[in-house]
């Protein structure tokens, strides 16, 4: 990988520009850490009114398997990525034919299949140190017939669908293997994995950034608080969790970067179980080929972001080791908070929270909110834990977040 430097041009006096599939807000704040850079910047999507293609250089409003779109991409960029990882990976793959994409097709597509997923994390394991929580894949009625016979210790679990699941979707908890029956069925019968169910005690993420030559640094884990299988609130700094297994949770992901041979941003999220387990207190759950809503921090709280490395890694540019200067604590903010108890809409009381110290608040330019949607983010920083904390509930409670007791 040559380096696409800040600010060149080509021989033709086109500006260096880097190109991502995807318009969301993932997307957008790439953009603006691409852009601060000096590079021109290119976005794949066919909203017209994206948070990312408002944004840039360049909006290139096809699907994202458009034989034309990739092109006109190809044509105006030096190198690609993508926000989210259900893109085709076919157009990742058709675009690497000329130009640098990070990360690879094949690494987007094991992330896109939850069975292929488990089966690197099965094959790494003994590298990492982490393994999955016990599962079994459940594909054909012959399959499903056999865990209700044979596989009963994997129940209580999750049937999980093997594609497109995402923020609690595509998940059916279930206790009996009869109730299994049913919720492959309520699934549509489609490929699932059947995960089995362990004493969970917490849940924490690792973002690792790595580059072409296989250099890589990393963040100190953050821990994470989901509601209803979307994160609420995101916990970062020194002693969020015990560090013996902080140790062990960023040393995984930077294995499991390793063996894929992965380039960009990588997040990789963990359960923390009871101790006492054959587990040893964590197991690894799923891997996001992308920055990541846990890693929204990084933005107010580190000297370098999760996005700052992204387009460091992905243009070829050495990667600094991140430094966080504050604690924080992120908050996501959902569609609901434009809207009161009785579901009419409202403004948030921006000004309340805003006078609070340490607040930043990100707003992502969607111009719809609607419940599940994030819209946003607030991330509070401070000189320590209890002042960040203090901070945090008293805008959660501005707002009306869930999670308030979990801050």
């Amino acid at each position: 990988m040559t380096p696409v430097l800040p600010g060149s041009t080509d021989t033709a006096g086109q500006r260096a520009t880097l190109g991502v599939v995807g318009g969301g807000q993932l997307g957008r704040m790439f953009v603006h850490a691409a852009q601060r850079l000096g590079y021109f910047t290119a976005v794949l999507e066919p909203d017209a009114q994206s948070p990312a293609g408002l944004v840039s250089h360049h909006h290139i409003r096809t699907s994202y398997d458009d034989p034309a779109g990739l092109a006109q991409l190809a044509q105006l960029c030096q190198a690609i990525t993508t926000e989210f990882e259900n893109v085709p990976a076919q157009a990742l793959h058709l675009l690497a034919q000329t130009r640098a994409v990070a990360p690879s097709a094949a690494v987007v597509g094991i992330a896109q299949n939850r069975i292929e997923e488990k089966a690197h994390f099965a094959a790494c394991a003994d590298v990492s140190g982490v393994n999955c929580a016990p599962y079994t894949v459940i594909e054909t009625p012959a399959q499903l017939q056999a865990v209700q016979e044979e596989r009963t210790d994997l129940l209580p679990g999750i049937l999980k669908t093997a594609r497109m699941g995402y923020d609690g979707k595509g998940q059916v908890r279930v206790k009996t293997a009869t109730e299994l029956g049913a919720a492959w069925e309520e699934l549509g019968g489609v490929a699932c994995v059947l995960e089995k169910m362990l004493p969970l005690k917490a849940e924490c993420s690792v973002l690792v950034a790595r580059g072409w030559d296989g250099q890589i640094v990393s963040f100190a884990p953050q821990r994470n608080v989901h509601v209803e299988g979307i994160l609420a609130v995101t916990h970062a700094y020194e002693g969020n969790m015990p560090p013996a297994l902080a140790d062990r949770a960023r040393d995984a992901a930077i294995s499991i970067a390793h063996h894929l041979g992965y380039v960009g941003v990588l997040c990789v999220e963990f359960f923390v179980v009871e101790d006492g387990t054959e587990h040893g207190g964590l197991v690894v759950n799923e891997m996001a080929p992308r920055p990541h809503n846990s890693g929204h921090y990084t933005l107010n709280a580190c000297d370098a972001s999760q996005f700052d490395l992204q387009v460091h890694a992905m243009a070829g540019l050495p990667l600094p080791q991140p430094r966080q200067h504050s604690p924080a604590i992120m908050l996501n903010l959902l569609g609901e908070v434009w809207f009161d108890a009785d579901g009419l809409p409202r403004e948030p009381d921006w000004c309340s929270v805003l006078r609070l110290p340490g607040t930043h608040l990100h707003l992502y330019g969607k111009l719809q909110a609607r419940a599940g949607r994030k819209m946003g983010h607030l991330t509070i920083t401070g000189p320590d834990v209890a002042s960040v904390t203090s901070v945090a509930r008293r805008a959660a409670g501005l707002l009306g977040l869930p999670g308030l007791d979990a801050i």
